[in-house]
């Protein structure tokens, strides 16, 4: 360890710890805490201290329950949550000269109601060791960032995230960052609001770069997207009204969009929070808008893996429990017809009916939707680079599924959160070769591999197969894609 480095922002400066040669900030305040007349409300600027506020330790994640059952021991949960969570962390190369690096600001994923910039996941040493200053940020998840309330702006995460990037533009300077070269990025719900972001005027116009991964590109209509909300409140007896809400604790809201959100799941249509178009902050969906054009000006870098469903069905069983029950479920929910159930059957032999029904949610909600967002920009000639994640784990049977590039990106293998995933003997090549794409396209926009063109085939991320996928088409299939 070396001299506590300090850093000097709009509210106060900043006493933080250094190591290696990389400083970190953490806890750092970009919106005051949602409590009070702050709750159900747009984001307020943060407030100044005085003296040097230590910035040496993480601060709490959004109220939130942990992961649990199979899953949970597979993705790790935030230790400590608490209602001054609007913050983020900051590492950077010592010694960096103030506006002269390359900026990277990252937000979770976690289906919108879990995750925090304190699981060791997101630890941003490699990105700053690496010449990257890296930020991630948290935002308010659930009930408290994303009801659909009468009297409340709706999509608050979503406003916490782009207040983040105002901070970022306007403070990263101190840290070494260029306020120019600011790429935005996240995975899974994340990649999802990331999306959302760059899709929005002044938010597209605050960065230089993207990354989407393993997004999905939806936003609906306030009453769809009020569902959970007035479930939720039918749940505690209470109007679907900001009074209301703001007069349950953070922790019985939490209790409550548990208990509801435990009732259903994705392929039968269960109850989840998601982005509400508003016209404002949200005028459409992020598919919609990209694919129509917004954001061109903007690098873009977006893909999945392979295997996405295998994170929710193998470590469960629920492939197997359900079976066809579930492949129909998920064909009637998104209109899928028996003809394209056989050709996608054709491309997966041997695999079972829950497990195909997976990979048929994957495909609608993740995967067609990021190859046709980039095969739109590419016929408009906008920057566009795919990518599709093939490694394969051997833990319970993950293959490569949702989250299974997060350690090869952030260059995390042999952590204890990256080993649940992988297993010891995950391909430190291919982390070396995924991360340093991910720094490359940061920096100038160019991770390696040809820009998307025609029907924009992805680049695969493997460890023995690092080239274009041929005939690309749903996860799994290494075929056509069937629409």
């Amino acid at each position: 360890m070396t001299d506590a480095p300090t850093a000097r922002v709009g509210t106060g400066a900043l006493r933080g710890t250094a190591e290696g040669g990389v400083v970190r900030h953490l806890g750092v305040p970009y919106a005051a805490p949602p409590v009070g007349g702050h709750r159900f409300a747009a984001p307020a600027p943060p407030e100044a201290w005085e003296g040097v506020r230590d910035a040496s330790v993480h601060g709490p994640a959004a109220p939130q329950t942990p992961y649990e059952g199979a899953v949970g021991e597979i993705l790790p949960s935030v230790d400590t949550v608490g209602e001054d969570h609007l913050h983020v962390n900051v590492w950077a190369p010592e010694n960096a000269a103030p506006g002269s690096l390359p900026v990277l600001l990252w937000f979770h994923g976690g289906a919108l109601v879990r995750g925090g910039n304190s699981l060791s996941a997101y630890d941003g040493t490699a990105f700053a060791r690496d010449g990257v200053v890296f930020v991630s940020a948290n935002y308010r998840l659930g009930s408290e960032g994303f009801s659909v309330l009468e009297d409340a702006p709706p999509n608050l995460g979503l406003a916490d995230q782009l207040a983040a990037l105002r901070w970022v533009r306007r403070e990263i300077a101190a840290f070494g960052g260029d306020p120019g070269r600011i790429t935005v990025a996240g995975q899974s719900a994340g990649a999802g609001t990331t999306a959302a972001l760059i899709a929005h005027p002044e938010a597209g116009r605050l960065v230089r770069r993207a990354i989407v991964q393993s997004g999905p590109l939806t936003a609906s209509p306030r009453d769809r997207a009020g569902r959970i909300t007035r479930l939720i409140a039918q749940d505690l007896g209470i109007a679907a009204t900001r009074d209301a809400f703001a007069g349950v604790k953070p922790e019985d809201l939490v209790a409550a969009q548990h208990r509801v959100m435990d009732a259903g799941g994705p392929l039968v249509g269960g109850p989840a929070f998601g982005l509400a178009v508003d016209g404002d902050l949200v005028p459409r969906s992020p598919y919609d808008a990209l694919r129509d054009g917004a954001a061109d000006h903007l690098d873009l870098l977006i893909g999945t893996t392979r295997e996405e469903h295998r994170l929710w069905l193998a470590p469960t069983g629920a492939d197997r429990d359900l079976g066809w029950p579930l492949l129909v479920l998920g064909a009637l929910r998104f209109g899928v017809g028996p003809a394209t159930l056989r050709r996608l059957g054709s491309h997966r032999p041997g695999m079972g009916a829950g497990m195909l029904a997976g990979a048929l949610v994957g495909e609608v909600v993740l995967g067609r939707p990021a190859r046709r967002v980039a095969r739109a920009r590419a016929a408009r000639g906008a920057a566009t680079h795919l990518y599709e994640f093939a490694w394969r784990s051997p833990v319970a049977g993950l293959g490569a599924a949702h989250c299974m590039e997060l350690p090869f990106v952030f260059d995390r293998l042999g952590t204890p959160g990256a080993l649940a995933l992988t297993g010891p003997d995950a391909p430190a090549a291919l982390a070396e070769r995924v991360h340093r794409a991910w720094v490359d396209f940061v920096r100038d926009g160019d991770p390696g591999w040809p820009a998307a063109a025609g029907r924009a085939e992805p680049h695969v991320l493997d460890a023995d197969r690092p080239g274009p996928v041929r005939g690309a088409g749903p996860p799994g299939t290494g075929g056509p894609c069937p629409g």
